[in-house]
């Protein structure tokens, strides 16, 4: 086990690496009107620079926490790192579309291997009474980076030329690979255990066709043919990949996971969290930009309530944690989450900044309480032998959960919106998005026009938020039932015996 000092520098370089993730996330998207011009992009194109990003990462979460597992989870984040900032460059130079397209990909497959392997490694180094406070920083360095991109973008694009927005990866990731070759101990799981590549291929594809069927779907609505028949395909092959882990002599994943109610109802519930989380983040940029007329850099700086409620959540959660269990602190922060969306569904165009500040800080709060003991109560119930993986399989599903909250809520904000324009003067392009409505009704000079584009907005905000808050409440039910009602149990000790371990011999760690 790492000292007590060295282990807290470690969380630390691996906190500077989830930051650099979700700065990426959402950076490129104040950067995808510059791109347009500047690099010639169509709309599929301007699409696939997210998508490739989003399918490289699903398809390869589940390898990337087996292969860390096997070889060595700090020399794989290493290697990660040093990917992740070569891919980061080589966005801020690419001279075509098609290169951007390959160099977020890359990225993705660095972001695919950093994701699991920083939580895997919190298990092993931390004990049980002090990894609630380890990963309360760790969630919120994966989650601070959201905000920060519009924020750190916006001032970049202004001053700089548009790679910058991704060169400023670079130095968190030489930060973080210095930090990491310093302060993180090397570990292993089981270096002796087969690979599973029928149930590598299978996972790959399912969640790949999942993932691009549910992107699809948000771009092209619930009823598109295409996207049905993708989605269902990747559900069909996930199907196959589950029905081949309970055959397999080695899979790749341990069904009997699920059998224990803390990793089920942790993986559920952070999912359930990351559904409501990026359905939020998903139309609060565009009310701030479109309805309040900010730039990139003012709708950052509006969004830092949802990171202020989440540290405030996450120090009063890990406090209370310990007494009181991962059950009653993740119920309560999903009923928060609730009661911050549902006074989000009173928010209308001239609402003041006052109002929203308040409402989207208790759903940060919510957020802070729900997603570290959900998270804790999840990494838990693995050994340390085989945490990379069982990590790949809750970030896998919390990737799920959050393309499946943006498209949700996507199409049903959309829905709203076009029906509030119908009977208006505006024509048919205005339609296809509100940032298309404001420029219609400005190009018309008409402020009632302008108004109107607004108010069906913010209605179909609401109502978005309402569904999100209906979802946060059917995840408070499902954590009283499946979370267990006392503090989460040590490492290794899941609530129902699974497959049998390998030797000791065989699982070696040199923490």
């Amino acid at each position: 086990m790492a000292t007590s000092t060295s282990r807290w520098w470690a969380l630390a370089a691996l906190s500077l690496s989830t930051i650099a993730i979700g700065l990426d996330s959402t950076v490129l998207s104040v950067a995808l009107p510059t791109l347009a011009g500047d690099l010639a992009a169509s709309t599929g194109d301007l699409q696939w620079f997210t998508t490739s990003y989003l399918l490289v990462l699903a398809a390869a979460l589940l390898p990337a926490g087996m292969l860390g597992d096997r070889f060595g989870r700090k020399r794989m984040l290493l290697g990660a790192l040093i990917l992740f900032g070569a891919a980061s460059a080589a966005c801020s130079y690419a001279a075509t579309s098609g290169q951007l397209v390959a160099a977020r990909a890359v990225l993705g497959l660095g972001a695919a291997v950093i994701m699991p392997l920083s939580s895997a490694v919190l298990t092993v180094i931390f004990e049980p009474h002090e990894r609630g406070r380890a990963l309360t920083v760790w969630v919120t360095a994966n989650t601070l980076g959201i905000p920060l991109g519009p924020l750190v973008g916006g001032y970049l694009l202004d001053h700089f030329w548009w790679g910058s927005v991704f060169l400023i990866n670079v130095p968190l990731v030489i930060a973080g690979i210095v930090a990491v070759a310093l302060w993180v101990p090397e570990s292993h799981g089981d270096r002796q255990r087969r690979f599973d590549p029928l149930g590598v291929v299978l996972s790959a594809a399912g969640l790949v066709a999942l993932m691009y069927g549910i992107i699809e779907a948000g771009e092209r609505g619930w009823t598109d043919a295409r996207s049905l028949v993708t989605t269902a395909a990747g559900l069909v092959l996930l199907a196959a990949f589950a029905w081949w882990q309970r055959r397999a002599q080695a899979p790749l994943v341990d069904l009997a996971l699920f059998r224990s109610r803390g990793f089920t109802g942790g993986s559920l519930l952070a999912t359930i969290a990351s559904f409501a989380m990026f359905g939020l983040l998903f139309a609060l940029p565009l009310f701030f930009q479109e309805v309040g007329g900010h730039d990139a850099f003012g709708t950052g700086l509006r969004l830092l309530p949802v990171i202020g409620g989440l540290m405030v959540g996450a120090r009063i959660g890990g406090r209370l944690e310990a007494r009181l269990g991962a059950r009653v602190i993740v119920t309560a922060g999903l009923v928060l989450i609730a009661g911050g969306l549902l006074l989000g569904t009173a928010t209308g165009p001239r609402s003041g900044y006052g109002f929203v500040a308040a409402w989207i800080s208790l759903a940060g709060v919510g957020l802070g309480l729900t997603m570290p003991p959900a998270m804790n109560a999840a990494l838990g119930a693995l050994s340390r032998e085989r945490s990379g993986v069982g990590s790949g399989l809750i970030q896998a599903m919390r990737q799920v959960g959050g393309a499946i909250g943006v498209a949700v809520l996507g199409t049903v904000l959309n829905a709203v919106y076009r029906d509030g324009l119908d009977g208006s003067r505006l024509p048919g392009a205005a339609r296809e998005s509100v940032s298309a409505g404001v420029a219609a009704a400005g190009r018309l000079g008409d402020p009632g026009l302008l108004d109107v584009v607004r108010s069906a907005f913010t209605d179909g905000m609401s109502v978005t938020m309402l569904v999100a808050a209906a979802v946060a409440m059917c995840g408070a039910v499902l954590s009283m039932l499946f979370l267990p009602g006392r503090p989460a149990r040590p490492a290794g000790a899941p609530d129902v015996p699974l497959a049998p371990a390998s030797p000791p011999a065989a699982a070696e760690s040199t923490v």
